[in-house]
C-alpha cells in the first residue's frame, strides 16, 4: 500500500510515506504516514508504554478479532486513558459491529460514558443474489436430514446437492444468455468457488466431481497444505469450454481473491482453532461459520460481474441458528504471548489488566497460562500468598516477549545458544513459525514423504529434516547453482521444496538472528571440526535441545508381542517384508500386477502366497546394516494414506475350468513363492528351518575368513574348512571352463550374473549380484565370498541357469548379545567411527573362530573368537564392551527359538528333515506352471472384475503413548506429514523405552485423541527418557523402593503448592518408572548440568565476550555428554510401579537434601536445582 501511494503521488518510498514489517523499516524522520502490521504496532506500544509517537492511529480490519487485535485495542484504550489522551484513534472495518466498539472506547464525560463517534462510508459492489436450500427444492429432488446447531456435519446427500447445483449452472447461463439476447448462447462458463471446512471434505467433493461424466470441469483444491504452485493454478483461466471449480477452506475468505468467480457455494461450515477445555491443547473443531464469515464469502462472487451465492442451509436455520459473529480468538486460543507482553508493559497483574479487554478471557484460562509460563521458565516459579498466579519475567521470558514466535520455539533458540547449536535452532524456529516449505503435492504424498525422509538423514526427526533441507538450499545458492529463478524453481520441484516458502523462512531466520543479538546471542562463526564423530555429536546435542524446548510433549512406544508378530509374518524378515490380506484365489497368477503396485516403494525380491495372505519381500543391499528398509516404510505409508491396491482378476470358476478335477482345491490357495531374483514360481516347501540349519551349520564351531565388514559386529565371510574350500574351488573351475556369453538383458539391480574380481591376477569369473548401476560400471556383490567390487558393465557375463540355482556360499554374520553403547550411538549413525576402526582392527586379516548361537533370516548370530598373543582365545564382544564401544543386549525371540532348535539339532534330539521326493514336488509344480502358461498367452481372456487388497501391514509397527498425566489414556496419532507417522520397531527385544518428542500437540474434534506434529525420535539409549525428563523438568520427586536402597522412578512436573498441598499443574505431571538403575550421583550430575545452564544464561544477560561464551557452551556440552555416555552402562532393571502415582510430597523430609538455596540469581536462571534423596 505504501509503495502504491508513493507511486501515485510521485513521492520517494520512505519519505512522506513509509512502512514497517517485522524488522524491515522503510521510513525516515520526515515520514508522516507509516503502514505497519498489528504486531509491529503492538511491539512499539508495549516498549514505549505510550501512544505519543503518533498523532493518529488507524486500525483496519478490527472485525477479525485476533488475539493481537484485541490486545492492541486493550493497550490503546489503557494508554488513551492515562498518558496519551490527545492521540486520535480510528477503527475501520467493512463488517464491524459499530455499537460494541463505540461502547468499548466510550469516554467519561459529565458523569456518564459517551460512546466513540461512528462514521459510515457506502460502497457499491456488483449485485449478488442469495439462495438457500428452500429455494432449490423446485429445481432438484433431494431428501436431507434436519440440520442441528449442536451437530455441524456434511451428510453425503449434501455433496450430491452441490454437484447437481454445479451441473445446473450450464442451464442457468444458457437461459441468462437468451434473456440478454447474447450473440453466443454459451458465453464463458463462470468459475465456481465452493467453501468446505477441511481437506477431508475437499477430497470427498473432488471425488464426487471426478465421477461426474461429460461435464468438462477443471477442479482445483485450495487448502493450507496445498503447495503454492497448486494454489497459483486457481488464478489461471480455464481451458475454453471448461468450467473452473475451486474447492477451498476459509483460506479464500480473505487471504486469496480469485477475480473470475461467479458462483459461491457455501456449506456454512468452518474449522476453528480452540483450546480444548480438558487438555489445554489446541483443537480444530468443526463448527458453523458466523454470518460475518459467510457474508465475507459471499463477497468473493461479485468482483467483476453479477454473482450468485448458494448457502446450503435452510433460511430459518440461517436466521435463527447461525451465529452473528465468530468467537474472538482471545477466548479460544492460548494466552502465553499476551501475558508476556502484559509483564513487559508493567501495568499491573495480568488478571486485572485482561479483565478490561473487549472480550475478557476467563480467570481460569489466565491462571493456567501463567502456570504454563512458569513450567516453561519464562516466569519465576516462587509462590506467594498475595499473588499465587503471577511471577516476574526471567531472562528467557524477556527474550520470548521480543520474539515473533511461539514460546516453545523461543525457548528452543535460547537452549540452542546454551548448547552451541544456535544456527540450527534458529532455522527450526523460523521454519515451524511459518507454513512448511516441504511440498506434499495433492496425490503425490508418497514422493514428498520419501524426499523428507532423505533430508532427515536417518535422524528420524522432522526438525532436523528442516535444517538439512534449508542448508542444502543455502549451499546451492552460495555456490551460484540457483542464480536464475527457473533453476531455483526446478531445484525446488525436484526436491519437493516450495521456494517461495523457504525464502520466507530465510527472511524470518535473519530477523530472529538480529533480534536475539540484542540479548548477546550470536551464531558461532568459527569453522566447526569436520570429523564424522563431531557431526553426529552435534546432531545428538540438537536432539537433546529439541527435547528440552518442547518439554513436556514426550511420548513412548508400546511393545509388540514378538511371538505373535513372528507368527503373523510367517517367520519372514520384518525389516524387509510387509503383509497383504484379501488375496484372491489363484493369487500367484497376478504376481506381476502385485509387483507393479509396489514399484514406487522399492525393488520387490519375492512374493510368498499363503492362502488369502501374501508376503512381499523387498531387496536390500547386503552392505547395509540391520534396519527396517525405507521400502517397508513407504508400503506402510500407502496403507496410512488409504491408497487403494487393486488387482484385475478372473472369477475362480473361469480358472477352474482349465484345471483337472482333483487339483483345484490344492492350487486355489496354494503356498507359492515367486522369486524375482531366480525368476522362479514354485510351491513352498513346508519346513521349520531345520534343513537350512543342518545344511549351513554342520557344526556349531566354524573357522572363517572375513571378506567385508558392514558395521561393527555385522560382516560377510566364508568357511575355510577343507570341505567348503573344495566346493568353492570346484565352482570356480566349473564357471571358468564355460564358454561365457554376454548378458542377454540390460544390467539392473538384483540381477545374478558372472563378474571378474579386479584385485585377482587370474582374472577369473565368479557368481555375483548387481547392487546398482552407475554410468558404465556396476557395483557387484560376490555371492560365494561376501565381498564387493566395481566392475565395467561390458565385462559382466550371463550365468547358466544350472549355476544360478546352486546355493550361494557366502555367509552373513552378526555378533550376538551385543548392541551399540550410548557413546557409539551419540558419535555415529549406530556405531561411531572409532568403534568401526577398532572392530576392523580386531577381525581383518585374521582367521576367526565363530560359535553359532542361531540362524535368523539366513544370518548367523555368532560369538566371535580370535587368538590374541600367546594362543589366548578372546571373545571380540568382551573386548568391545570393555572398551565402551558396545554393551550387553538380549537376543530377539526368533533368535532364541532358533538357538533352542539348533541345540536340539546338534545334540541329535530331533531328526533331520527328509526332503519330499522329486515326483511329489513335480506334481505340485505342474498345475501351477500350466495355469501360468495359459495366463501368459491370455487363454482366460481379459480380467473382468477388481479385488481390493487389505494392507499393507506389519505386526512390528508400533503406536505411541503420552508420558503426561492428561493424555496417558488418550490415543496418540502422528500427523501423516511427519517422518515418524510410520514407526516400525527395529529391536522389539530391547527391554527399555525409546522416546518421541513432538514440537506441538493438538486434539481431535471429540477430544479423545492427541495429534502430534513435527516429531523427533530420540536415539535408543537405555534410560534416556527418564534422563531428559529429569534434566528439563521444573521440579522432580524421586521414588524409592520400600527398603530405601534404590530409586524406582520419578515424578516430574511443576511441583506442588506447599500451602494447599495440591499439584500446581497436574495435567502435565509425568510419573516415570525407571528401566535402568539410577544412583544419587546421576541426580547430582543433572544438578551440576542445570547449574552450568543457569550460569551461561545469567552471563548472557551480563554480556561477556565471545571467548568466554564459547568456553561456557563447551562446558555445558561436555557435562551433557558425560551424563549420557557413562563409562560403565547403567544396569537394565525390571520396572517397579509406584503405588501412589502422581502424588507429591511422599519422601520423608529427613532424607531430602535441598540444594536450591545455594543457587544465585534465580530470577535469571532457567532451572531450579532438584532436591536429592539420600539412600540407605
Amino acid at each position: 500500500i505504501a509503495r502504491w501511494i508513493s507511486k501515485e503521488r510521485s513521492w520517494t518510498l520512505g519519505g512522506f510515506v513509509g512502512y514497517q514489517v517485522s524488522l524491515e523499516k522503510v521510513s525516515t524522520k520526515d515520514t508522516r504516514l507509516t503502514y505497519m502490521t498489528t504486531g509491529v504496532l503492538l511491539q512499539k506500544l508495549v516498549c514505549a508504554k505510550s501512544l505519543t509517537e503518533f498523532t493518529h492511529i488507524f486500525v483496519d480490519e478490527v472485525h477479525e478479532r485476533t488475539k493481537e487485535m484485541d490486545f492492541l485495542l486493550l493497550v490503546i484504550r489503557k494508554l488513551l486513558r492515562t498518558n496519551s489522551r490527545f492521540v486520535k484513534v480510528i477503527l475501520m472495518s467493512a463488517s464491524i459491529n459499530c455499537k460494541e466498539f463505540a461502547d468499548y472506547f466510550a469516554i467519561p464525560l459529565h458523569n456518564k460514558l459517551n460512546p466513540a463517534y461512528i462514521f459510515e462510508v457506502e460502497g457499491k459492489p456488483y449485485a449478488i443474489e442469495e439462495y438457500y436450500l428452500d429455494d432449490l427444492k423446485h429445481t432438484f429432488v433431494f431428501k436431507l436430514p434436519p440440520q442441528i446447531i449442536e451437530e455441524p456435519v456434511i451428510v453425503k446427500e449434501m455433496y450430491h446437492v452441490a454437484v447437481s447445483l454445479i451441473q445446473s449452472f450450464d442451464e442457468l447461463e444458457v437461459k441468462s444468455s437468451r434473456e440478454n439476447k447474447s450473440l453466443s448462447l454459451m458465453s464463458e462458463r463462470g468459475s465456481v468457488l465452493v467453501f468446505l471446512p477441511g481437506l477431508a471434505e475437499i477430497n470427498y467433493m473432488h471425488m464426487c466431481l471426478t465421477n461426474t461424466l461429460n461435464k468438462r470441469l477443471q477442479v482445483y483444491p485450495l487448502h493450507s497444505t496445498v503447495t503454492l504452485e497448486e494454489q497459483n493454478n486457481v488464478f489461471l483461466s480455464p481451458v475454453p469450454g471448461y468450467r473452473k471449480i475451486i474447492l477451498s477452506t476459509n483460506i479464500a475468505e480473505s487471504s486469496l481473491t480469485v477475480p473470475d468467480v461467479k458462483y459461491v457455494i457455501d456449506f456454512c461450515l468452518t474449522r476453528t482453532l480452540i483450546c480444548d477445555e480438558d487438555t489445554n491443547y489446541q483443537s480444530l473443531r468443526l463448527c458453523w461459520a458466523s454470518k460475518t464469515n459467510c457474508n465475507q464469502r459471499k463477497g468473493r462472487a461479485g468482483r467483476v460481474s453479477k454473482g450468485y451465492c448458494y448457502r446450503l442451509v435452510h433460511k430459518d436455520f440461517w436466521t435463527n441458528c447461525i451465529p452473528e459473529k465468530p468467537v474472538p480468538e482471545i477466548l479460544r486460543c492460548p494466552l502465553g504471548t499476551i501475558i508476556l507482553r502484559i509483564k513487559m508493559l508493567d501495568m499491573g497483574e495480568p488478571k486485572a489488566l485482561l479483565a478490561t479487554a473487549l472480550s475478557p478471557p476467563s480467570a481460569g484460562d489466565i491462571e493456567r497460562t501463567i502456570l504454563q509460563l512458569k513450567e516453561l521458565g519464562a516466569l519465576t516459579s516462587v509462590q506467594t500468598e498475595e499473588s499465587p498466579h503471577d511471577g516476574e519475567l526471567t531472562f528467557l521470558g524477556r527474550v520470548l516477549a521480543h520474539l515473533p514466535v511461539d514460546q516453545h520455539l523461543g525457548k528452543l533458540i535460547v537452549l540452542g545458544h546454551v548448547f552451541g547449536c544456535l544456527e540450527e535452532c534458529l532455522i527450526i524456529a523460523a521454519a515451524l513459525s511459518l507454513r512448511t516449505f516441504f511440498a506434499m503435492p495433492f496425490r503425490q504424498h508418497i514422493d514428498g514423504y520419501r524426499n523428507k525422509l532423505f533430508f532427515s538423514g536417518n535422524s528420524k526427526s522432522d526438525c532436523i529434516a528442516l535444517v538439512n533441507a534449508f542448508k542444502a538450499w543455502q549451499i546451492c545458492r552460495q555456490k551460484g547453482e540457483l542464480r536464475h529463478p527457473k533453476e531455483e524453481l526446478d531445484w525446488g520441484r525436484s526436491n519437493y521444496i516450495q521456494i517461495k516458502r523457504v525464502r520466507e523462512v530465510a527472511e524470518l531466520f535473519e530477523e530472529l538472528k538480529e533480534r536475539i543479538s540484542a540479548f548477546n546471542m550470536h551464531i558461532n562463526t568459527q569453522p566447526s571440526p569436520m570429523d564424522q564423530e563431531y557431526v553426529y555429536k552435534q546432531r545428538f546435542i540438537l536432539q537433546v535441545v529439541i527435547a528440552g524446548a518442547f518439554y513436556p510433549n514426550y511420548f513412548t512406544f508400546g511393545k509388540c508381542d514378538q511371538e505373535i508378530a513372528v507368527r503373523e509374518l510367517a517367520g519372514k524378515d520384518p525389516k524387509t517384508t510387509i503383509m497383504l490380506k484379501n488375496i484372491p484365489p489363484y493369487g500367484f497368477l497376478y504376481h506381476k500386477q502385485l509387483q507393479s503396485l509396489f514399484r514406487q516403494c522399492g525393488q520387490v525380491k519375492s512374493i510368498a502366497y499363503d492362502g488369502p495372505k501374501a508376503f512381499v519381500e523387498f531387496s536390500h543391499n547386503p552392505m547395509e546394516g540391520f534396519k527396517t528398509l525405507p521400502a517397508v516404510y513407504m508400503s506402510l505409508k500407502m496403507s496410512q494414506l488409504k491408497i487403494p491396491l487393486e488387482l484385475n482378476v478372473h472369477y475362480p470358476e473361469e480358472i477352474e475350468r482349465q484345471l483337472e478335477g482333483g487339483t483345484t482345491a490344492r492350487v486355489k490357495y496354494a503356498r507359492v513363492n515367486v522369486d524375482y531374483q531366480k525368476q522362479t514360481v514354485e510351491p513352498v516347501e513346508i519346513s521349520f528351518g531345520i534343513s537350512e540349519l543342518s545344511k549351513m551349520i554342520p557344526n556349531h564351531l566354524l573357522s572363517i575368513n572375513v571378506t567385508e565388514i558392514v558395521e561393527v559386529g555385522h560382516f560377510w565371510g566364508y568357511r575355510i574348512d577343507e570341505k567348503n574350500m573344495t566346493i568353492l574351488q570346484t565352482l570356480t573351475t566349473d564357471i571358468n571352463h564355460q564358454n561365457l556369453m554376454d548378458l542377454p538383458v540390460s544390467p539392473h539391480p538384483e540381477l545374478v550374473c558372472l563378474a571378474p574380481f579386479p584385485c585377482l591376477e587370474n582374472k577369473g569369473y565368479y557368481r555375483a549380484r548387481i547392487l546398482y548401476v552407475s554410468g558404465d560400471f556396476a557395483e557387484v556383490f560376490f555371492v560365494d565370498y561376501g565381498n564387493r567390487s566395481r566392475v565395467p558393465l561390458k565385462k559382466l557375463k550371463d550365468i547358466p541357469s544350472r549355476l544360478r540355482e546352486l546355493p550361494f556360499q557366502a555367509l552373513e554374520f552378526k555378533m550376538c548379545k551385543m548392541r551399540p553403547s550410548a557413546k557409539s550411538l551419540v558419535c555415529g549413525e549406530q556405531w561411531s567411527y572409532s568403534a568401526s576402526q577398532r572392530f576392523a582392527s580386531l577381525v581383518n586379516g585374521y582367521t576367526l573362530l565363530v560359535k553359532v548361537y542361531s540362524l535368523v533370516h539366513s544370518v548367523l548370530h555368532v560369538d566371535v573368537f580370535r587368538y590374541l598373543g600367546s594362543k589366548e582365545l578372546v571373545n571380540i564382544r568382551d573386548v568391545l564392551i570393555e572398551e565402551c564401544y558396545a554393551e550387553q543386549a538380549e537376543e530377539s525371540y526368533e533368535s532364541q527359538q532358533s538357538h533352542d532348535l539348533l541345540k536340539a539339532l546338534l545334540s541329535d534330539q530331533i531328526r533331520k528333515e527328509e526332503k519330499k521326493p522329486p515326483s511329489s514336488r513335480e506334481e505340485e509344480k505342474y498345475p501351477i506352471e500350466m495355469l501360468l502358461n495359459k495366463f501368459s498367452v491370455n487363454k482366460f481372456g481379459t480380467p473382468v472384475h477388481k479385488v481390493t487388497l487389505h494392507g499393507p501391514f506389519s505386526p512390528y509397527e508400533v503406536k505411541c503413548y503420552s508420558m503426561t498425566r492428561i493424555s496417558r489414556f488418550r490415543c496418540a496419532f502422528i500427523r501423516k506429514e511427519s517422518i515418524n507417522s510410520v514407526v516400525v520397531s527395529d529391536a522389539p527385544e530391547d527391554p527399555f523405552q525409546q522416546m518421541l518428542v513432538a514440537a506441538s500437540l493438538s486434539v481431535n474434534a471429540t477430544g479423545s485423541a492427541v495429534i502430534l506434529e513435527e516429531t523427533s525420535l530420540m536415539p535408543p539409549i537405555p534410560g534416556l527418557p527418564a534422563l531428559l525428563s529429569m534434566l528439563f523438568a521444573p521440579a522432580i520427586e524421586l521414588r524409592v523402593d520400600k527398603s530405601g536402597k534404590y530409586f524406582t522412578g520419578v515424578l516430574c512436573g511443576l511441583g506442588w503448592n506447599q500451602i494447599h498441598g495440591t499439584p500446581l499443574l497436574p495435567e502435565n505431571d509425568m510419573e516415570l518408572t525407571f528401566d535402568v538403575r539410577f544412583a544419587v550421583d546421576d541426580i547430582a550430575e543433572i544438578n551440576i548440568l542445570r547449574t552450568a545452564i543457569n550460569k551461561l544464561v545469567c552471563e548472557c544477560a551480563a554480556c561477556p565476550g565471545q571467548g568466554r561464551m564459547a568456553q561456557l557452551q563447551e562446558n555445558v556440552r561436555q557435562k551433557l555428554l558425560s551424563l549420557i555416555c557413562k563409562s560403565k552402562p547403567r544396569d537394565v532393571i525390571v520396572p517397579k510401579w509406584y503405588d501412589k502415582s502422581y502424588a507429591w510430597n511422599q519422601v520423608d523430609s529427613e532424607r531430602i537434601i535441598d540444594q536450591s538455596e545455594r543457587q544465585h540469581e534465580r530470577g535469571n536462571g532457567l532451572y531450579q536445582l532438584h532436591k536429592l534423596v539420600v539412600l540407605n
